[in-house]
């Protein structure tokens, strides 16, 4: 090899080294809004490791996945953490409910919230919801899925034993997936343990 051709092979090593270390992996922000589209399990559509219990289809969503009505996406305090902490990632029609450490049954504390999204449904008869049911991150992922599962249809159970046809009611677990605050303080972790209503 003469000189000039170790000269091309190193810059061209090199370059690829430099390159390529610009292609590590990056950081992903936490999920920051919406519900994500609901996943038709009639057309083999799975994401991820997400469970959903599916009712009427999806059309009729926005891009986000919500319903046109219950969007929060021109909402500019929708972002803001009081507002996250009092609305989660509800549609505005909504409240959410929140969950003990490692429990899915609805506390004394958070009926009045299923009782004012129970009556939401009774007064608009035409309406939708899909539960999305959320943990905070401790625990292995596959635990989680299952548990925010859990949540999420002991909500489908109150609501229709308030009287709210099952077939208004769609389930989905998230798991520790979407988490609304990222940090570890046990306020954090509360307020990801939750389940969201949305509005279809």
């Amino acid at each position: 090899m003469n000189t000039f051709s170790r000269f091309f092979l190193a810059a061209t090593l090199t370059g690829t080294l430099l390159f390529l270390g610009g292609c590590g992996p990056k950081p992903v922000s936490p999920y920051a809004g919406g519900s994500g589209t609901a996943s038709d399990s009639m057309n083999g559509n799975r994401m991820g490791n997400i469970t959903e219990e599916m009712g009427p289809g999806t059309e009729g969503l926005d891009s986000m996945g919500r319903g046109g009505a219950g969007s929060l996406a021109g909402d500019a305090d929708s972002q803001s953490d009081a507002y996250k902490r009092e609305h989660g990632r509800c549609s505005p029609e909504f409240k959410p409910i929140y969950f003990d450490y490692d429990q899915s049954s609805i506390k004394g504390d958070q009926i009045p919230a299923m009782e004012h999204n129970g009556s939401y449904l009774r007064n608009n008869p035409s309406a939708h919801v899909l539960i999305e049911g959320n943990t905070d991150n401790r625990g292995t992922n596959e635990y989680n899925i299952a548990l925010g599962e859990r949540r999420a249809v002991a909500a489908k159970r109150y609501l229709t034993e308030f009287g709210i046809e099952e077939s208004r009611i769609r389930t989905v677990s998230y798991g520790e997936e979407r988490p609304l605050f990222t940090g570890s303080s046990e306020d954090d972790y509360a307020h990801n343990r939750r389940d969201d209503f949305i509005l279809e």
